[in-house]
C-alpha cells in the first residue's frame, strides 16, 4: 500500500512527515494533529538491551507515536489502540504505507472495554513490556464543544477518564514493565496521584519551550510493581533564543534519538 491509497477516507486528511522524513503520516485535518508531543513519547521507548520487545500505544489516533517508535526501533512489535474505527484504519493504513504493518497492528477499541473482547482482540492483560499515552487534554465539561468529532475526542474527555486511561495502563503492563505518559504540566498532581497506587519508580519530566520559561508538559513514567522513590529529572528544553531547536531536542525530533528519563 502507498500513501496515495490513504485518499479515500471518509474524512479530509493532511499528510505530514515525521523523523526528519522518515515517517510520512495521514492524520485528520481537523481532528487529531499531531506533532512535538507525539515524538518526543515515542523518543521515551528504549532500545534493547532493556528496551521493551511489545509496545501499547494508547489513544493511538492515526499512529503517530507508536510509528515513531516502530521506525526508531527495528526489534519493537507496536499494538495501536483506538477507540475511534475510521482512526484506527487510518493507522493500519499509515503502518502499511511506511512499510510497518508487519511489526504494527491497529485495534479499534475503547480502554474501558470488556476484558473478554479485549482478550478476543489479542490484548491480553499484561502483555505488553511498555505502554504509551497522550490522552486529551482537558475536561468535556468545560468549554465550547468542538466543531469536529474527531477534535473534540482528541482534545477533550469526560471529567474521570483520565483515572480510565492509567487504570488500563497498569493492567496491560507486565510486571516490572513501563508506562509512559506526557500530558499538559498543569495535570501533574492528578497524574501523580492516579499513578503512584498503580506504579513504583515514578520519573518526572518536565519539558521547557525556553530556558526562561515554565514547562509547558510534563512526561511521567511508572515502573509496575517498583519499590523506588519518585525522582525529578532535569527535563528537555526545545528552543534556543532563535527559535531553532536546541541540539538535544533537534536530535529527538528530527533524528530519531531516544530521551532517556
Amino acid at each position: 500500500m502507498t500513501l496515495t491509497d490513504l485518499e479515500q477516507t471518509s474524512f479530509p486528511v493532511t499528510e505530514d512527515v515525521f523523523l526528519g522524513g522518515k515517517l510520512t503520516v495521514r492524520q485528520p485535518r481537523h481532528g487529531y494533529r499531531a506533532g512535538i508531543d507525539a515524538v518526543l513519547l515515542a523518543a521515551c521507548v528504549r532500545a534493547p538491551p532493556g528496551g521493551p520487545r511489545s509496545l501499547l500505544d494508547i489513544g493511538a489516533g492515526a499512529g503517530t507515536v507508536g510509528l515513531c517508535a516502530a521506525a526508531r526501533l527495528a526489534q519493537l512489535e507496536v499494538v495501536l489502540l483506538e477507540r475511534e474505527p475510521a482512526l484506527a484504519q487510518l493507522a493500519a493504513k499509515n503502518a502499511s504505507a511506511n512499510g510497518l504493518d508487519q511489526r504494527v497492528r491497529s485495534v479499534a477499541a475503547s480502554v474501558t472495554a470488556p476484558a473478554a473482547l479485549l482478550d478476543g482482540l489479542g490484548l491480553a492483560a499484561e502483555s505488553f513490556d511498555q505502554c504509551v499515552a497522550n490522552p486529551p487534554f482537558h475536561d468535556e465539561a468545560a468549554g465550547t464543544p468542538a466543531r469536529h468529532a474527531f477534535k473534540s475526542g482528541s482534545h477533550a474527555m469526560p471529567a474521570g477518564s483520565l483515572e480510565d486511561w492509567i487504570r488500563f495502563m497498569a493492567r496491560m503492563v507486565r510486571p516490572s514493565g513501563r508506562a509512559t505518559i506526557i500530558h499538559k504540566a498543569e495535570a501533574l498532581e492528578s497524574l501523580l496521584s492516579l499513578m503512584a497506587p498503580r506504579f513504583g519508580g515514578l520519573a518526572v519530566f518536565p519539558v521547557f519551550p525556553r530556558t526562561s520559561e515554565s514547562a509547558i508538559r510534563v512526561i511521567v513514567e511508572g515502573i509496575k510493581g517498583s519499590r523506588a522513590p519518585l525522582s525529578l529529572r532535569p527535563g528537555i528544553v526545545l528552543h534556543g533564543e532563535s527559535n531553532g531547536f536546541l541540539p538535544e531536542a533537534d536530535a529527538i525530533l528530527r533524528h530519531g534519538a531516544a530521551l532517556e528519563i
